[in-house]
């Protein structure tokens, strides 16, 4: 499996701003992870994926969905990156959302 957070850098935050939340939780610093530049598959990449259509109803999470077609909650964030929805708060009820499938294709594309 597939992090998203594989080959990201850690970044080291010790700026002095936080140096009260430092203080307050005996640290010196915290490690975050950058923010990556996620791209869009292209028309012709898409056409290598079967994407499920979903209908969007209340209670719906990613996290279900991915457990459901993926056999793994973890893997939420391909669904959202491919429907260009980065969270549920994004998804309105009866929107239609695909699932990309297969996982292997869909995690080539998004590790290009």
């Amino acid at each position: 499996m597939t992090s998203r957070y594989f080959n990201r850098f850690v970044l080291i935050n010790n700026t002095n701003k936080y140096n009260k939340i430092f203080f307050e939780r005996n640290i010196t610093f915290v490690e975050q992870y950058d923010t990556p530049w996620l791209t869009y598959p292209t028309a012709d990449e898409i056409l290598t994926l079967t994407p499920i259509p979903h209908i969007w109803s209340m209670g719906d999470r990613f996290y279900k969905l991915a457990s459901r077609y993926y056999q793994d909650p973890r893997l939420w964030w391909i669904i959202a990156w491919y429907n260009r929805t980065p969270t549920e708060a994004h998804v309105k009820t009866g929107w239609i959302i695909d699932v990309p499938l297969p996982l292997e294709a869909a995690l080539r594309l998004w590790d290009k």
